[in-house]
């Protein structure tokens, strides 16, 4: 690897905090941000890859879900780990304003206000995941439970 990858803003708290992670860098593909093409550039299994998404609640505003690769949202078990009868994704629009992240860049660490975040229960099945590093061609390499942590997160499903 050449050049020295810039430290992002949720990397930098991580730090502060004393919290363990690697900062792995990948090639970006501007016409697939997916994390499949996130896993395949890292080499590793897609269901260790997991994506940030910021839905918005009927009752409870914006929270965060972090769910692997390889699955989608479950928006009314979403609506209901949040407190919410109903739940929908934010529109992309929105992300940048609102967490201070662009779609394919959106860490669960550092976002502009903490939200309340829910981690997928799969992630404790893993050694390390991979969340991003709050830019896109940068994720971070962290433990779940340190993850989970910080942010604060709540587990889901809750069953």
């Amino acid at each position: 690897m050449t050049g020295k990858i810039q430290k992002t803003n949720a990397a930098r708290l991580l730090e502060t905090a004393g919290v363990p992670f690697e900062l792995i860098p990948y090639e970006v593909d501007e016409q697939n941000l997916d994390a499949g093409h996130v896993a395949a550039q890292l080499g590793e299994p897609l269901e260790t890859v997991f994506k940030t998404l910021v839905l918005r609640g009927d009752r409870n505003g914006l929270f965060v879900c972090v769910v692997p690769g390889d699955m989608e949202v479950d928006l009314r078990v979403a609506a209901r780990i949040s407190g919410n009868k109903s739940a929908a994704m934010i529109h992309v629009r929105e992300l940048l304003p609102l967490t201070g992240y662009i779609r394919g860049g959106c860490s669960p660490v550092g976002m502009k206000k903490p939200l309340p975040t829910f981690i997928y229960e799969s992630a404790l099945l893993y050694d390390y995941i991979y969340v991003s590093a709050g830019v896109r061609g940068l994720q971070l390499k962290i433990r779940p439970s340190d993850l989970i942590d910080f942010v604060g997160a709540g587990i889901y499903p809750l069953e």
